[in-house]
């Protein structure tokens, strides 16, 4: 019977939060003043206007940028619960410091494997913005390249 009271609680807190969201629109609706002109329904973009479709390319570089930033930015949410058993006297008071030395090891450890992918990742270019131009491969051939211009002006 408990857990039906229980979800009975939460349905409540639910149903509360939507008709606050609700009273809230309807009265921002109701109190604003709606004067709509060109300069409002312009699209506006970084301060410029928007040229072309929405359905642009973009550079596969910006996603590997977004990537790198989502790792570091998880690294950050791993190493919070670190520091706080870390700064835990408690804890280190009853293991005489050594789960203080065991978590130091394993935060070094994390962190290691972490700047060895970005390590890896940099060696092999994926985050440089601007790629080397390829160079042509050189090849020596024995036939004369006025016969290969005769072969290309005869299909054209």
């Amino acid at each position: 019977m408990s857990q039906i009271s229980e979800f009975g609680n939460i349905l409540i807190f639910i149903i509360g939060a939507v008709v606050f969201f609700m009273v809230a629109m309807l009265s921002a609706r109701l109190l604003r003043p709606n004067r709509p002109n060109a300069e409002k329904l312009a699209t506006y973009e970084s301060g410029e206007e928007a040229l072309g479709g929405a359905w642009g390319r973009f550079n596969v570089r910006f996603y590997i940028v977004a990537l790198v930033f989502i790792l570091f930015d998880v690294e950050i949410v791993f190493l919070f619960p670190w520091a706080a058993v870390y700064g835990d006297r408690q804890l280190n008071a009853a293991t005489n410091g050594l789960w203080s030395w065991f978590a130091l090891v394993e935060m070094f450890v994390f962190v290691a494997v972490l700047a060895l992918g970005l390590a890896y990742a940099w060696v092999k270019g994926h985050l440089d913005w601007a790629k080397p131009e390829p160079k042509p491969a050189v090849f020596d051939s024995k036939i004369p390249m006025s016969l290969y211009d005769q072969v290309n002006a005869k299909y054209q």
